[in-house]
């Protein structure tokens, strides 16, 4: 469904410097290839993939909900949080700051294309990110959930806001095209509130597609009819007393099968270093390989590639060989 814009204006190869490679098992699909990256802070850019038929997805993960997405030449930074620590207004409730990506500022940021927001909490639409983001880029194209338009409305001057089935296109400085739909996500509050979003982000039919949730939360019957190569999930369960917060592990094995996934990007967005009464009373269920044991059994082809924060890494369709 096309967007009512609501707008205020062949063969894999793996190669790493690093000490461990990202993905498991040890053989991924046939038509893809990755790459990663030394870390480097003061500089996000990486030399790309070379591909002949498709353009790389380059993924650097900044901890939290952070993520740095270069698809098609267009570069997405998605639910930020590059100033200050998050605390939600309350930092006696709950205080969190980054335990890796702790020197990786605003101005370390490439040109930006996009701004991209889930969801309208503090953790996703971090105002103390924004505020300053908002006055180096004034006119950066964002798409948010309407949600988020008390915040946003007030500080970018082109905004388009997506209910969940609609889409919207966004085109580079150098030709390249991405298509965002959103996705229905979680309800942050009562039953007849509308639903935070999630998105499945594409570069075209030869290219790779993305999807990314960051509570593990979906409306199965809505996504059935959608496809995609990767998955953006966390696969941790972050629980309060009687009340799921993120969830993860079978829930993030049936996303992968019910959008037929290759790859599933495992998120720690439970993995900062927090403090506040909040941090004292939130725990974690299940672990990455327990996660990693659920989907060998369920969906056996699949791969889950660990990010490291801060590191660049690649994943794109290789030549087929004929």
């Amino acid at each position: 469904m096309a967007a009512l814009l609501h707008t205020t204006t062949a063969s894999p190869f793996f190669h790493s410097r690093s000490t461990r490679p990202f993905f498991s098992p040890s053989h991924p699909p046939s038509n893809l290839s990755f790459r990663s990256s030394i870390p480097n802070c003061s500089s996000p850019s990486i030399s790309p993939v070379i591909s002949q038929r498709s353009h790389p997805i380059r993924l650097t993960y900044l901890e939290g909900n952070s993520w740095l997405w270069d698809m098609a030449g267009l570069n997405l930074l998605v639910d930020p949080i590059l100033v200050g620590n998050l605390d939600f207004g309350f930092p006696w409730l709950y205080d969190a700051a980054k335990k890796f990506v702790k020197n990786f500022k605003l101005d370390d940021l490439p040109e930006l294309d996009c701004l991209l927001i889930t969801q309208s909490l503090d953790d996703h639409c971090h105002v103390k990110t924004l505020k300053p983001l908002s006055k180096m880029c004034p006119h950066l194209q964002v798409v948010a959930t309407p949600n988020a338009e008390p915040i946003l409305g007030s500080l970018f001057s082109n905004v388009t806001y997506l209910e969940p089935g609609q889409n919207f296109e966004i085109g580079g400085r150098n030709g390249g095209k991405v298509d965002i739909i959103a996705t229905a996500g979680p309800i942050l509050g009562p039953p007849w509130q509308r639903p935070e979003n999630g998105y499945i982000v594409s570069c075209g039919p030869r290219d790779l597609s993305l999807y990314y949730e960051p509570h593990c939360v979906y409306n199965q019957s809505f996504l059935q009819k959608y496809k995609a190569d990767i998955i953006i999930t966390p696969v941790i369960k972050q629980l309060l007393p009687a009340f799921t917060l993120v969830s993860g592990q079978e829930d993030a094995v049936q996303l992968a099968k019910l959008l037929q996934a290759k790859y599933i990007v495992p998120m720690k967005n439970g993995d900062l270093d927090a403090k506040g009464f909040l941090s004292t009373i939130l725990f974690a269920e299940g672990t990455i390989d327990s996660f990693k044991e659920l989907l060998s059994r369920e969906l056996p082809e699949a791969c889950v590639l660990e990010p490291t924060p801060g590191v660049p890494f690649e994943i794109s369709l290789a030549p087929s060989v004929k």
